[in-house]
């Protein structure tokens, strides 16, 4: 279906040099907004011609002579050695091995090294600090008498040398530019120097309407190695380990009343990762952080706005301790926001924000290569190709909340050679804006369902599992996530507190998916009986607990699976070779299961009772199976991948747990179709998810209604 050309709610990148294309894309593109990017100016040409002006910045970066003469001031990070054994004494360790040079320095200043330790590993003690040294001339740290052949391993501050992203920049686009520094606004020194900063390039840039923050002080962690081998040792976007400082350890302390140590943060060589359960220091240390990161950043905004300028932050990049979905958010004063995304739910993650503007930057990103190195705008790229991938998950969660803008980052010039994505981009903005013109009128229909996601981290970080889709697509929530984020159902995130403090009442099903031990099943929360109690009793009572893969798996009990009597599955993890086994008979749903969908499953599943009804079966283990308890019931999904298909299974499976019918209003005959109802406007939009022409019905209280649809195509279809 062709849209109408429209123009507004989008943002260009625009170039010093290219003002023919910019101007012309803008109005191509119906463009409202031109903004710069990281490595590119706006000649006045642009900047007069009209547009409303982003200028990005970040604010810790691209001072390098101030930081140079304030090396204090630099920003820093833990990091642990490798586990080194003990053959010969005494033991010598370069802290620094592994690590990449150009990225960091060892912070040996004496207030630094009351941070360091040295840790026995294989003993699981840390030594005391008389029983190692620090050679700072040899860089090394010797352990006179250490246990022979036991592992020990060295923990210490390091100044980071090199800003992340332009690290990233500097490699992914051969730039040749000076590395930039990155500096912490935890002192004094450091906030006086950027407030003034600000306030002199807002004084200097009159013609910037939305000083677009990228984000605010404190990158995402990653961590690179000197073995290009295994470059990236380390990439966690929620991770807290590069805010870390000196002064923050002891500030924290005075506020806390006791001292973190190098142990919170290297975590046994894990450091804090996201995707598992939260200590309840790291719970500490990250409100702490938000509390710093808020109250100086509203400054920053309050600054921004007493210059007549609105002040927007891009979710991603420096955005830790910012947490859109935290208790803080609100108090930075922000007109908007913005998230870059690949998939569905980083859509529903950026609409939930509470924020006057939502607004997408899509990929790919006008950058000759891609975020995995492979070609994009450069010989043997296909950026359609991407462009319509991506936009075939975000279109699914446009449907269901609104956004406002949408826009492009990167180097216009790079357009000049590929003609069709400059025609892609203005067919997909045209759709963009015909379907936000459906959700200002009214909201789009959902079933009546309410789906809770339970994991550790709750509302305060709905949707994401920290990064892209590409990123963390091995943990099974995050399809279940992808594939809610386009589903007419109503969705929430909880936390394991929340179900034993009561369960929202509108509540029907809740999901606990993912790997035993991980923030997603919830680890050690599974140890408390009450919670335990809790959900039973939720249950019992005519709820729907749905668990995937290994939801609610904890050792030290009888059960693997702390819901095992609820689901009616349990995993053996070697204690019960000896004993029976239930048979395995699948008793199929009619219509449950649509054509095309894949089903998982895990080595080891078994049936508690015989009162476990098998739906579907591979290999003769359960791949999805149904237990009845009280009012209400388990479903067991041995695992779960998205694609359209099965995310209309998932659906399914929502709706006859519940006992709703699966050929509910609003659905479509082909899963690999969707639908969604906008009653204000009268107006049914339908999409097709598959690359093949699809012929479909979608069933509406006046009656069905066929559609036609080529491969990937939107149709909007007034009812009037």
């Amino acid at each position: 279906m062709k849209f109408e050309h429209t123009s507004g709610g989008f943002t260009l990148p625009g170039e010093s040099g290219q003002e023919k294309l910019t101007l012309e894309l803008a109005k191509k593109w119906g463009a409202d907004v031109i903004r710069d990017s990281d490595g590119t100016q706006l000649s006045d040409e642009i900047l007069n011609a009209g547009y409303d002006i982003y200028s990005t910045i970040c604010i810790i970066r691209d001072h390098n002579a101030w930081a140079k003469e304030h090396p204090e001031c630099l920003q820093q990070s833990f990091l642990s050695t490798e586990p080194v054994i003990a053959a010969e004494e005494p033991l010598t360790v370069k802290p620094m091995a592994g690590f990449f040079d150009e990225q960091f320095k060892i912070n040996d200043r004496p207030e630094a090294l009351r941070y360091w330790q040295v840790w026995d590993r294989t003993a699981n003690k840390l030594l005391p600090a008389d029983t190692w040294q620090w050679d700072a001339a040899a860089g090394t740290v010797t352990v006179a008498s250490p246990v022979p052949f036991h592992a020990y391993t060295v923990s210490f501050l390091a100044w980071r040398t090199w800003e992340e992203i332009n690290m990233y920049n500097h490699v992914t686009n051969s730039w040749t530019s000076e590395h930039l520094l990155p500096v912490d606004p935890r002192t004094k020194e450091a906030q006086d120097f950027l407030y003034d900063w600000l306030k002199n390039w807002c004084e200097t840039h009159p013609r910037t309407n939305v000083v677009r923050f990228t984000s605010m002080f404190y990158n995402f962690v990653w961590i690179w190695g000197s073995d290009k081998r295994n470059q990236n040792l380390f990439t966690d976007w929620g991770s807290y380990d590069f805010t870390v400082s000196e002064k923050a350890l002891d500030d924290f302390a005075a506020q806390y009343g006791y001292t973190l140590t190098a142990e919170d943060f290297i975590n046994k060589g894990s450091l804090q990762v996201t995707h598992m359960p939260p200590t309840a220091h790291k719970r500490d240390y990250m409100e702490f952080t938000q509390q710093f990161v808020a109250g100086y950043g509203k400054k920053l905004v309050d600054l921004v706005h007493s210059y007549g300028k609105r002040a927007y932050v891009f979710y991603d990049d420096s955005w830790v301790g910012v947490e859109p979905y935290g208790p803080h958010f609100k108090e930075f004063g922000f007109d908007g926001v913005i998230k870059c995304v690949f998939s569905g739910y980083e859509v529903r993650m950026c609409a939930g924000v509470d924020a006057p503007v939502h607004e997408l930057r899509f990929h790919p990103y006008l950058f000759p290569v891609g975020l995995g190195g492979a070609p994009t705008f450069a010989l043997g790229g296909n950026p359609t190709r991407d462009a319509a991938e991506y936009w075939n998950h975000v279109r699914r969660a446009l449907l269901r909340a609104k956004i406002d803008r949408i826009g492009l980052g990167g180097y216009l010039h790079l357009l000049n050679d590929f003609p069709d994505f400059v025609e892609y981009i203005a067919d997909i903005s045209d759709e963009f804006r015909a379907i936000k013109e459906l959700h200002t009128h009214g909201a789009v229909a959902t079933l009546p369902l309410t789906v809770a996601v339970l994991h550790s981290w709750g509302s305060l970080r709905p949707w994401t599992l920290s990064g892209h889709f590409h990123e963390t697509y091995m943990h099974t929530l995050i399809h279940i996530n992808e594939a809610l984020a386009g589903l007419p159902v109503n969705v929430k995130f909880i936390n394991f507190d929340d179900v034993k403090n009561g369960v929202p009442d509108d509540v029907d099903v809740i999901i606990n998916a993912g790997r035993a031990g991980s923030a997603w099943s919830g680890g050690d929360a599974w140890q408390d009986e009450t919670l335990v109690a809790a959900l039973n009793k939720w249950v019992y009572n005519g709820g729907v607990l749905l668990g995937v893969e290994e939801p609610s798996a904890v050792s030290g009990y009888g059960d693997t699976f702390r819901m095992a009597r609820i689901l009616g599955v349990d995993e053996d993890t070697g204690a019960r070779v000896c004993h029976g086994r239930w048979p395995v008979q699948e008793e199929p749903v009619d219509g449950l299961i649509p054509d095309g969908a894949t089903l998982k499953t895990h080595d080891h599943l078994y049936m508690t009772d015989g009162g476990t009804r098998v739906l579907a079966e591979v290999d003769g283990t359960p791949a999805i199976a149904a237990h009845a308890f009280g009012k209400g019931r388990g479903v067991y999904m041995a695992g779960f991948e998205y694609s359209p298909v099965n995310a209309r299974m998932l659906l399914n499976l929502l709706l006859w747990a519940k006992g709703l019918p699966l050929n509910s209003d609003w659905l479509t005959t082909d899963p690999e179709t969707e639908a969604a109802w906008f009653p204000a406007d009268k107006t049914l939009v339908v999409i097709n998810n598959s690359t093949q022409k699809k012929s479909t019905v979608v069933k509406t209280p006046d009656g069905d209604i066929a559609v036609d649809l080529d491969g990937l195509e939107t149709k909007i279809l007034p009812q009037n």
